[in-house]
């Protein structure tokens, strides 16, 4: 009889690039969007407005890559060295790590004997592979990859920035402002929903929490704007 195969998909595995891809695009329509009704509510011009709205999305698109890049390169620089120090201690201390990693599983709820085989099994099939799961809690799925992270958060980022410029662009002139922030805020609620349900969340909550945050940034830079703007 042929076994049948069990294949499930792990929202888990979408974390790395869920994680760079909500951020950058959440950032990207929040900051430029903010930004924009700033300048509007100084009295700015449709021409300054996307003039701010472009730069905003350049140097966000780059501050985003280049902060993700060193963020996640550290923690890769992390994992890296742990592994290498448990290179050296299997290497060193062959005995020591099979019982290690035998008690880790006793700790799960094997008795001492299986714990041991199965740690036998294991270390015997990828030693490092083993202890890098088991005991340092990295796998391949989660792993730290800089190069993903930073190309993600720069490219999500611009496509994010490129709504509320298209709003700026395409609205009426009478109501350039209100079509930016409500542009905005349905985005954002899409893009909240969105990934919710990618990430296997409550999709209500998600977009609520989305489009709180994001109406208050868009109050706070138009109260700026109007304060500093010289504006009544």
């Amino acid at each position: 009889m042929a076994r049948s195969r069990h294949s499930e998909a792990h929202r888990a595995r979408r974390i790395g690039w869920l994680r760079a891809a909500v951020l950058g695009a959440n950032d990207g329509i929040l900051s430029t969007a903010s930004l924009m009704l700033g300048v509007a509510a100084a009295h700015a011009v449709r021409a300054e407005l996307l003039l701010a709205g472009v730069a905003a999305l350049v140097a966000g698109a780059m501050s985003m890559a280049a902060g993700e890049y060193v963020s996640v390169s550290s923690q890769a620089d992390t994992e890296q060295a742990d592994l290498a120090r448990e290179r050296a201690e299997l290497a060193a201390q062959p005995v020591q790590e099979h019982q290690e990693l035998a008690n880790i599983y006793v700790r799960r709820g094997l008795t001492p004997e299986l714990a041991a085989e199965v740690s036998r099994q294991l270390m015997a099939h990828d030693a490092i592979g083993a202890h890098a799961k088991d005991e340092l809690g990295i796998t391949l799925a989660m792993a730290a990859r800089p190069v993903q992270a930073a190309l993600t958060s720069a490219l999500t980022f611009a496509a994010g920035a490129v709504l509320p410029l298209l709003a700026a662009w395409l609205a009426p002139t009478p109501w350039l402002p209100q079509g930016v922030a409500a542009t905005s805020l349905v985005v954002l609620t899409a893009l909240g929903a969105l990934a919710a349900r990618a990430g296997g969340a409550p999709i209500f909550r998600a977009a609520l929490r989305v489009v709180f945050w994001g109406a208050l940034a868009m109050a706070l830079t138009t109260a700026a704007g109007k304060l500093f703007g010289g504006g009544g």
